[in-house]
């Protein structure tokens, strides 16, 4: 199966650059509700998924830091504490069911490292639960 059949594009993912603050992120993140979001940089490549843990961590780890000092903090400069790897578009289904145990997003990128959008860890459950559902509707001979 084509993992193209999953994708989320990227003009309808959340996601932010590189040169952004800590404070744009976390208030991107917060008006969205999401608990972690894509980092691209200036051309369009992947370069890795801020969390709200690592935001945290960051303010736990800076002495003296307050919420308006966050618009300072460059996100390049928080510690990323799980590396959460893309996925070409051309990987199979294993590759990227592999990456979704453990990230709820996977990012796509393009065979030259452009972000090409996420596969969201939910709509390869939703999937595979649909197709069990329709097995188990064969076995009990209910078509």
């Amino acid at each position: 199966m084509n993992i193209a059949f999953f994708l989320t594009p990227k003009n309808e993912v959340v996601y932010e650059y590189e040169n952004a603050t800590m404070r744009q992120v976390m208030e991107k993140m917060d008006y969205h509700r999401y608990t972690a979001i894509p980092i691209i940089n200036s051309e369009g490549k992947y370069v890795a998924t801020i969390t709200e843990g690592d935001l945290l961590w960051k303010m736990k780890n800076t002495p003296d830091i307050s919420f308006k000092d966050t618009s300072k903090i460059s996100i390049k400069d928080v510690p990323k504490r799980t590396l959460n790897r893309p996925v070409s578009i051309n990987s199979d289904i294993e590759d990227l069911i592999e990456l979704a145990v453990n990230q709820n997003f996977v990012p796509v990128i393009d065979d030259k490292g452009i972000f090409i959008g996420i596969i969201k860890r939910s709509d390869i459950l939703g999937y595979c639960y649909n197709k069990y559902l329709a097995v188990q509707k064969l076995a009990s001979g209910h078509c």
